[in-house]
């Protein structure tokens, strides 16, 4: 394994771009905005989507997608839901031995499929992995140490995708659990928004953790439903990356949903993915007979179906009952 190519410009692509070339790997990134490849090339930096970061080298950035050719890992750092979309104009520039490592944190809204499954309807003929964890893309690039789960078909494929994109400050660790991994990542996006609901409505740091911990329960009920492994639930991908997404407005979700608490407007804040995910993971949760209140009171918050008050009361009125 030696040539990766990232499709996707922004922090994340950018990110894992830098975190591929410490990996000793020749390195392309693929956008769509020339002057954000112009400036990756140029200045080394991504002033639009890492405002005031220079990064380690430049990196070699266009918009052209013969840019794929000779990459063994092709790593998709695109929007949850422009993926459908988005991947069928790649696709005949995909090398045919080339491992394709989504790292789109969701749940496709219009067909409640998981997003490994999107990716094999429309390359079939690719091997699959996904990389999800807890780590934000400014740390990463500035080479913090950071460390994720990387899932692929089988142990010895996870570990080798491991080999080639670690470095010391970017620990992967390897797992067989691609739909535990993706999963993970998706639904912890919801309970951050929920977690900003409670910091942004003044409840505090104990009613913070206090849902968080609720939120776990819920994440690997529903998880489990969905197909994931339970022990997937309890490292990186799960556990970690929810209490990354909780604890800092450095978290989009976690920014959106205090937004939300102080009653302040959400037109133009950031992409949340949460926002999208909630609705198709709480139909998938009544359909397999999970109960996860948590989850179903963030969508009737966001779906405006009650207040973020009201949904706090109706939550502390459920019935007295045993933890365990």
């Amino acid at each position: 394994m030696e040539r990766t190519v990232v499709i996707g410009g922004g922090a994340w692509g950018t990110a894992l771009a830098v975190a591929a070339q410490r990996a000793g790997r020749t390195v392309a990134l693929v956008c769509r905005d020339a002057e954000v490849a112009r400036a990756l090339r140029e200045d080394a930096a991504n002033p639009r989507y890492l405002p005031g970061m220079a990064l380690p080298d430049p990196v070699e950035a266009g918009t052209d997608p013969a840019a794929l050719a000779g990459a063994d890992i092709v790593i998709l750092a695109l929007p949850a839901q422009s993926l459908r979309q988005a991947l069928p104009d790649y696709l005949p520039h995909l090398p045919p031995r080339a491992t394709l490592v989504n790292t789109a944190k969701g749940i496709e809204v219009a067909s409640g499929l998981t997003l490994s499954r999107v990716i094999a309807e429309i390359c079939p003929d690719h091997a699959q992995a996904v990389l999800s964890g807890p780590s934000f893309a400014s740390d990463v690039a500035a080479g913090k140490p950071t460390a994720v789960t990387l899932a692929a078909a089988d142990d010895e494929a996870a570990l080798a995708l491991c080999r080639a994109l670690g470095s010391d400050a970017f620990r992967a660790y390897a797992s067989a659990d691609i739909i535990g991994v993706e999963t993970g990542g998706a639904l912890k996006n919801v309970y951050a928004i929920a977690a900003g609901i409670v910091i942004g409505m003044g409840y505090g740091e104990s009613a913070k953790a206090a849902l968080i911990t609720r939120a776990f329960v819920e994440l690997r009920r529903l998880g489990a439903a969905m197909g994931g492994e339970a022990q997937t639930y309890m490292g990186l991908s799960g556990f970690g990356d929810l209490m990354l997404s909780c604890a800092s407005a450095q978290s989009r979700n976690f920014g959106y949903g205090m937004a939300l608490g102080r009653g302040e407007d959400l037109a133009n804040r950031p992409l949340a993915e949460g926002a999208a995910t909630v609705g198709i993971a709480g139909r998938i949760a009544e359909t397999a007979g999970v109960d996860a209140p948590i989850l179903q009171a963030t969508r009737r918050i966001l779906a405006g179906e009650v207040t973020p008050d009201g949904a706090m009361r109706a939550l502390l009125a459920r019935p007295i009952k045993e933890e365990f």
